[in-house]
């Protein structure tokens, strides 16, 4: 079986402006973002913030160094993170964050997106993949090298799920993304190959 695709911010997994509410691209200064996580309580008395991950990475939360955070709406501020760690029985981190000492400055910054540089990627183990690397790659059947689609998003679950866009636009179709299925991924060409059972493509 595959490894698993890691991700980040599986409803947002576009790189955010971080300066401003424009679509255009970020002047080359400024970094691209990527969410990473959602603000959602306070921890304690101190200014430590629960946080719900949107990263298949541990290191987003743990390893010290400069975040952002966006607001609701929609304002974006740099803010260093001190320290994190996971919160025993929750799917939550618990962060420390430079300037925020009090419970009511936590409290301030619930509902705030938790950002990182798109460009300070974790390093992937041997077979993994990062989704923003196969968003976009043409999709094709492996018997005769035709066209048939180009991978949209990922149904993240007990198997990851590509989300195939159709050539002919009209029609979306999950492909498992597990070496049976999917036996070739050639990045730098831009591409995957697909071997698919019978009637996959037609569901």
């Amino acid at each position: 079986m595959r490894s698993t695709i890691l991700a980040e911010a599986f409803h947002n997994l576009r790189p955010v402006a971080p300066f401003g509410m424009s679509a255009d691209p970020p002047p080359a200064q400024e970094p691209s973002l990527l969410e990473v996580g959602r603000l959602v309580a306070p921890q304690g008395l101190h200014g430590e913030v629960r946080v719900l991950p949107l990263s298949d990475f541990p290191e987003r939360f743990t390893s010290p160094g400069e975040r952002w955070l966006r607001s609701r709406q929609g304002a974006i501020r740099p803010v260093h993170l001190l320290a994190g760690r996971p919160l025993p029985g929750k799917e939550l981190y618990v962060l420390r964050l430079a300037g925020v000492d009090s419970r009511t400055a936590a409290e301030a910054l619930v509902g705030h997106l938790l950002l990182a540089s798109a460009a300070d990627r974790p390093a992937l183990e041997p077979g993994e993949f990062h989704l923003l690397d196969l968003e976009g790659l043409q999709v094709r059947l492996l018997a005769d090298g035709s066209l048939i689609g180009r991978v949209r998003d990922l149904i993240h679950g007990g198997n990851d799920l590509l989300e195939v866009e159709l050539e002919d636009g009209n029609r979306r179709v999950l492909i498992p993304f597990v070496e049976a299925i999917v036996p070739e991924v050639r990045l730098e060409e831009g591409w995957i190959g697909l071997t698919p059972p019978p009637g996959l493509l037609d569901l």
